[in-house]
């Protein structure tokens, strides 16, 4: 039979030399620790063994490899056609959220539109807004392993680089 859907790329990321991989995992979760861990235990047999050691790597993560991935986050943001008052709101809600919690606000949009974008950032960062810091750190590693798995699905997907 063929070969699954993302098997060339999974193929590629297993040969490729060890600090190109661990880059390339940086890009997808900048905790180093997590990217040389992921880099360390190739090659993987399938996808679904790709994903999982991902999220074992992202649940083993220490308060300090948290704040270096986070660190490394961008703050989602918005397309430059979206309305002066979107960008406003966008950047007021993610002050106060950083002034809260001392980081950046992170959010796997994967599930939502382009176009929800907005009211997806600005509606988890009220009710994040309203966690004691204990419940947003459980929550910031969660969106975290979140991202980085929906990453590396891109990744895989990627034409050879």
């Amino acid at each position: 039979g063929s070969a699954p859907a993302g098997h060339a790329g999974l193929a590629r990321l297993n040969g490729l030399p060890f600090l190109v991989a661990e880059a390339a995992f940086l890009e997808c979760c900048g905790s180093r620790r997590w990217a040389h861990r992921m880099a360390a235990h190739r090659p993987y047999p399938d996808l679904g063994a790709l994903w999982a050691a991902s999220d074992e790597a992202g649940y083993d993560l220490a308060p300090s490899d948290i704040a270096e991935a986070l660190a490394a986050e961008p703050a989602p943001c918005l397309h430059h056609d979206a309305p002066r008052a979107a960008h406003l709101a966008l950047r007021a809600a993610h002050a106060a959220y950083e002034s809260r919690f001392g980081h950046s606000f992170v959010i796997c949009l994967d599930a939502f539109q382009p176009a929800q974008h907005v009211d997806q950032v600005l509606a988890g960062i009220r009710v994040r807004l309203t966690h004691d810091p204990d419940e947003e750190r459980a929550v910031t590693a969660e969106e975290l392993r979140r991202l980085a798995r929906s990453r590396i699905m891109e990744l895989v997907a990627a034409e050879p680089w």
